[in-house]
């Protein structure tokens, strides 16, 4: 499908990844979207990744984190994203036709899994995230199905899955780098 970038932010390798995902899943996507236009400049904040699967009619907005923030910072944090997703999401799309439900998730790096609600919204983590990916990617081959190359972190996750399948290519004569 298609990645729009506002260009007002340079993507993370996060929001890379879960916008490639979301592609390949056949989702319309945008991402690191300036939103709430200030009267005097700036804007209130940006939304990481919005996405849209016209034919299921399901709209996203993904909010991706790093962070190592505390329980009470993140959930102060993503009610603030969230709401802000909740207000300005039509906007991102004027003019199409959207579904009335918008589902919300945050995906985190550093996250227990044991509180599964941010601001309303629900926890992905990056470990079941690419769980997911390489789940979704069963039954695909780089050599007869190879993952479009304008998806390079989901093909390079297709091409680790494929060569954790043939552990007799570990070889350590046949290293890039040898071992010392």
């Amino acid at each position: 499908m298609f990645l729009v970038s506002s260009g007002w932010d340079i993507v993370n390798h996060l929001e890379q990844l879960v916008s490639e995902w979301l592609q390949y899943k056949g989702y319309f996507v945008r991402t690191s979207i300036p939103v709430g236009r200030r009267p005097k400049g700036g804007y209130e904040g940006e939304l990481d990744v919005v996405a849209i699967h016209f034919k299921n009619k399901h709209l996203l907005h993904v909010e991706c984190s790093l962070d190592a923030w505390n329980i009470e910072k993140r959930h102060e944090r993503f009610a603030a994203k969230f709401e802000r997703g909740r207000r300005y999401v039509r906007d991102i799309f004027e003019g199409m036709e959207l579904p009335e439900e918008l589902e919300q998730v945050v995906v985190l790096q550093f996250a227990s899994g044991v509180d599964r609600h941010f601001g309303g919204t629900r926890l992905v983590t990056v470990r079941e995230l690419v769980h997911e990916i390489v789940d979704g990617l069963k039954g695909t081959s780089p050599a007869s199905s190879a993952v479009p190359s304008n998806f390079p972190l989901i093909r390079t996750l297709q091409l680790a899955s494929d060569a954790m399948k043939h552990p007799e290519f570990a070889r350590l004569e046949h290293r890039l780098i040898p071992l010392a």
